[in-house]
């Protein structure tokens, strides 16, 4: 790893690393905010954040306020980027922002040309934690939240991987992105057009078959401008229901879809995850 830049934050470390993904096939940069417990010996708690179409590493650290809570519980936060870069890396062929680079939508492609580097489920999943606990002072307690499309990849990544995180939420995610435009069209192409293939990918479908009902917690802004057609948290709270998944999901009156809204919230979610990664 090469440590490309370190700045002090409320007695902690917020740092900036690049590495060479073999998962991913390029090299990619992440974020991680030690807090000060991380140099007191020990291993600390982590939470994994998922960031939205068009982000890096960058958005979640520098606008969501979190390094004076996380400091405060001692949890480290880790935030990686939103897709493979580089210049041999396929992005979108029409050069649209919400396919491609910067919105690999968590999931392992398996069409061409994009299934040699867009595989960032498995990156997220596997390889950053192996990177993350091999380097820093972090145990095996991981949470994992995000937003908008890494919303939709913190619910994924939990709902298939029963037993890796002990914490879970999201801001205004996609909730059902078989069913609403920026899925359809990142589906269709990471994964064909099966539609089949799609519901392991869907939180709303994964939830059916959920073999563990691991507490979710979503705030969604009501005046956000992709409530209706994009993000769908009813499908999700439907879902939830019908299976007796425990869901809190809290409908925001006033708020919109950006980091002002995290921003305001985003305490309630590290004491959600702080508590639960807390437990032995």
């Amino acid at each position: 790893m090469e440590n490309i830049s370190c700045q002090k934050s409320f007695g902690g470390w917020h740092k900036r690393y690049r590495h060479r993904s073999t998962t991913l096939g390029c090299d990619m940069v992440f974020a991680v905010y030690l807090p000060p417990q991380a140099e007191q010996g020990g291993r600390l708690p982590v939470l994994y954040w998922l960031s939205g179409l068009t982000c890096t590493d960058e958005n979640f650290m520098q606008k969501a306020g979190a390094q004076r809570l996380a400091a405060e519980l001692g949890l480290v936060i880790v935030a990686p980027d939103t897709s493979p870069r580089g210049d041999d890396v396929p992005g979108d062929p029409d050069n649209a922002w919400d396919f491609g680079k910067g919105a690999g939508f968590y999931v392992n492609a398996t069409q061409e040309p994009w299934a040699r580097n867009y595989r960032m489920h498995d990156y997220v999943v596997q390889e950053l934690p192996a990177l993350i606990e091999a380097n820093f002072p972090v145990s095996d307690r991981r949470g994992i939240a995000g937003h908008s499309m890494g919303g939709h990849g913190a619910l994924v990544c939990a709902l298939r991987n029963p037993g890796r995180y002990r914490s879970l939420s999201a801001f205004s995610p996609i909730s059902n992105p078989m069913h609403c435009p920026w899925g359809e069209k990142a589906l269709s192409r990471y994964l064909g057009e099966d539609r089949s293939r799609w519901k392991e990918w869907d939180a709303c479908a994964l939830l059916a078959e959920a073999s563990e009902r691991l507490p979710i917690l979503v705030d969604q802004g009501d005046r956000d401008d992709f409530l209706e057609n994009q993000l769908k948290p009813e499908a999700l709270e439907a879902a939830a229901r019908a299976v007796g998944h425990p869901l809190t999901l809290r409908l925001q009156p006033g708020y919109d879809h950006s980091y002002y809204f995290i921003a305001s919230f985003i305490e309630d979610h590290l004491r959600h995850h702080a508590q639960a990664l807390a437990q032995a």
